[in-house]
Order: structure tokens, then C-alpha cells, then sequence
């Protein structure tokens, strides 16, 4: 298992992965191989904390056991430099995966921010669903009462700021001037520039009504189910930025006026189609709720396409046992798509 977002470990000749800890951004890669993940709270592990916590340590690996056992090792003991004292479990997380329960589940395939999703992501869970019936949960249509088009807004608030600080942090380490970066970077770098103080702070504020909601979904069901993409794997170039946007901001940017293009309908527009391959994953982001993506379908081409489960505070345990029922009854890392 590995995480959810993010860059993966290269696989060595004989198929093992390398660990690598990486953060988990708001977006995936195109997940090709048969892969599961965790994201592990942000007060579980070890972490500077980047994006107020919405991204979190975690590594790619092919089992269930191997991503218990790497949780273990990273809550090892305690961040002496963290802002929270996390309570351990009782037991080790590689034994609580061998303890599956039942469990309520709700689950929901509606896309949060009201953009199209793709019949293979519908029926990715959907199948999901039937076998977790199978296996004696209580699976049910549910979904946490929140604004996701504002939360989605919200997370790309914090994510251009942080990239405008990042490219600004660069700058000063390196010397690094404008060209060395690239057109989209100084495009979401200037609308995190351009976006005001009290504004951010607004945004930020709404993550405590996010968690809070989400909360209230969790004193009914024990875990929410929802696809992990909205649709089949991009490929590569696919979420590129328009070419009628790129020249428009390379005529603001040489006019020192790309910011401007940051809070008009059409940037707000832009956003939204962006996330549609993704509106599912940053929920987990800024709730800062443990969850996990579970190859559990495949494409007709052989790709995989995973189911994802958000879990409360706490719920790695739950997660990962639920995680090591399916793969029991649907192993998946020997899978390998057609190249």
C-alpha cells in the first residue's frame, strides 16, 4: 500500500518498492500499478507540518501488512516537535489488521463538486459495495452534509499561497530567477499572491466547519466510501492548462498583472475543472481524517481504478483491517496492467 497522492518509490528488479516518504497533495498521479494506500492523520505521523497539516509522511507499498508496519515505525514515538500528543493504539497496527470487524459504511458516488464522473468510477464502487456486504457490513447511500465546491476553493486558497511562498523560499536558497520555473507554477503562484489576508484566514477558518461536519457523518457510519478518481487515469498532458490560458498569461505575466485572473469566474471555473478527475481526495486533506485508496476494480484495459474509505479520528486501525479483509478476498499486488 502506498499513499493516495503523490510521487511513488522506483521498483527495483524483482518487483519490490523502494520506501520513500513523501506528503500528499491535493491531486494523484496516474496510479498504473495495483496499488492500495493510507493517509494516516496528521497528528499520527512525523511530519513538518506543510499545508496546516493537510499533507502528511507516508510511503507507497504493494500489501496491507507492509503499510501497517511502516505506520508502526512512523508513530514509533512521539514528534517532540509536534503541535499535538497523539494517543497510541493498544496494540501495533500490523495486529489490529488482522482484527476486521463489522462495519457501518455509507457510501456515495456523486462527484462533491457537481462535475461528471465516469461510469467505471460508479461501478468501481458499487462492486466495492456488494462485496462489502458479502464480507457482513452494513453498506448504505450516505454522504457527509458539506459544501464541497467551497472546500475545494478552500484547499486551492491554501495550496497556491504555500506555492507562492515555496517558489519565494527557492528564489532566495538558489538564486533561481522567473524562468526557472514554469508557466503554471507562476500562474498559481500569483493567484496565491493576490489572494488577501482576511480572505485566507476566512478559508482557513472553514476547515473547523469541514472536520466538524464530517464528525457528525461519523457518529452514524464508521467509514464513507467514495471513489478514488472520478474517472479512469489520465494520461499524461491531459490535465495540462489550456493553450488560450497559457497565452493569456503570458501576456498579464510580461504586464505584471497575472494575479488578476485569480478570483474572476473564469479562474473559479478553471479550479473546478482541474479537480474534476479528483474532488474526492481533498476532503480527508483538510479534515485532517485518516483515509485510504483500495485497488478494488479494474478498467477494461487492465488499469486499476481504487475505491477510497475516510475514516474518523483515529480510524488508521479500523482502515487498515478493513484494508487486509478485501485484499484477502481480492489480492491485487501480483496485478500488473498491460503497458
Amino acid at each position: 500500500m502506498g499513499g493516495r497522492r503523490g510521487r511513488r518509490g522506483r521498483a527495483d528488479g524483482r518487483g519490490q518498492r523502494r520506501r520513500r516518504l513523501h506528503p500528499h497533495p491535493g491531486r494523484l498521479l496516474r496510479p498504473l500499478r495495483a496499488e492500495a494506500g493510507t493517509r494516516p492523520g496528521p497528528r499520527r505521523a512525523r511530519h513538518r507540518r506543510g499545508l496546516h497539516g493537510a499533507a502528511t509522511n507516508g510511503a507507497v507499498s504493494r500489501t496491507v501488512r507492509d503499510s501497517a508496519a511502516l505506520l508502526d515505525v512512523l508513530t514509533a514515538r512521539p514528534d517532540p516537535g509536534g503541535p499535538y500528543l497523539a494517543a497510541r493504539p493498544e496494540l501495533p497496527y500490523a495486529e489490529l489488521a488482522r482484527r476486521p470487524r463489522p462495519l457501518r459504511i455509507g457510501f456515495t458516488t456523486r462527484s462533491p463538486i457537481g462535475t461528471e464522473v465516469d461510469p467505471h468510477a460508479v461501478a468501481a464502487v458499487d462492486e466495492t459495495a456488494k462485496l462489502l456486504a458479502r464480507l457482513g457490513h452494513e453498506v448504505e447511500p450516505a454522504e457527509p452534509e458539506i459544501d464541497h465546491r467551497q472546500l475545494a476553493l478552500d484547499f486551492l486558497a491554501m495550496w497556491t499561497t504555500q506555492l507562492a511562498q515555496t517558489v519565494d523560499e527557492i528564489r532566495r536558497a538558489t538564486g533561481a530567477g522567473p524562468g526557472d520555473f514554469e508557466l503554471d507554477t507562476h500562474l498559481l503562484a500569483a493567484a496565491g499572491r493576490s489572494l488577501p489576508a482576511p480572505r485566507y484566514f476566512a478559508a482557513h477558518q472553514r476547515w473547523n466547519t469541514y472536520s466538524r461536519q464530517l464528525a457528525a457523518f461519523h457518529e452514524r457510519y464508521d467509514l464513507l466510501l467514495t471513489p478514488t478518481l472520478a474517472r479512469p487515469p489520465v494520461r499524461i498532458g491531459e490535465l495540462d492548462t489550456p493553450a488560450a490560458v497559457r497565452t493569456l498569461a503570458r501576456a498579464l505575466m510580461k504586464a505584471g498583472l497575472l494575479g488578476t485572473l485569480a478570483g474572476t469566474k473564469a479562474w473559479e471555473r478553471a479550479v473546478i475543472a482541474n479537480l474534476a478527475a479528483t474532488p474526492y481526495t481533498q476532503l480527508a486533506n483538510i479534515t485532517g481524517r485518516p483515509a485510504m485508496s483500495v485497488p478494488t476494480y479494474r478498467t477494461p484495459e487492465g488499469l486499476p481504478l481504487g475505491t477510497q474509505f475516510v475514516g474518523p479520528l483515529g480510524g488508521e486501525g479500523t482502515l487498515l483491517a478493513l484494508a487486509a479483509q478485501i485484499e484477502a478476498e481480492q489480492p491485487w499486488a501480483q496485478l500488473e496492467p498491460e503497458l
